[in-house]
């Protein structure tokens, strides 16, 4: 009786949840081997282009606090 419990759940889960399972495990696994698409490159070099600017930026910023408020530093604390 218990082993009839337990039989028709392994045999869905076999027939239906492993193979889908398997599908989708591989397609994403064969996304990620495939590397970046020219889309998403485009949009990370963008990103790092916005980086470095915002970088500049706050290497401005800091040195402009230097020479007007040199305590500015101690204040993060």
């Amino acid at each position: 009786m218990d082993m009839d419990i337990l039989l028709a759940p392994i045999i869905i889960f076999l027939i239906i949840v492993a193979p889908i399972w398997l599908i989708l495990h591989y397609r994403s696994k064969r996304q990620v081997s495939q590397g970046l698409t020219e889309e998403e490159y485009t949009r990370l070099n963008d990103l790092i282009t916005r980086a470095d600017k915002m970088a500049q930026r706050i290497d401005t910023l800091e040195a402009i606090l230097d020479t007007q408020a040199p305590e500015w530093r101690a204040n993060d604390e």
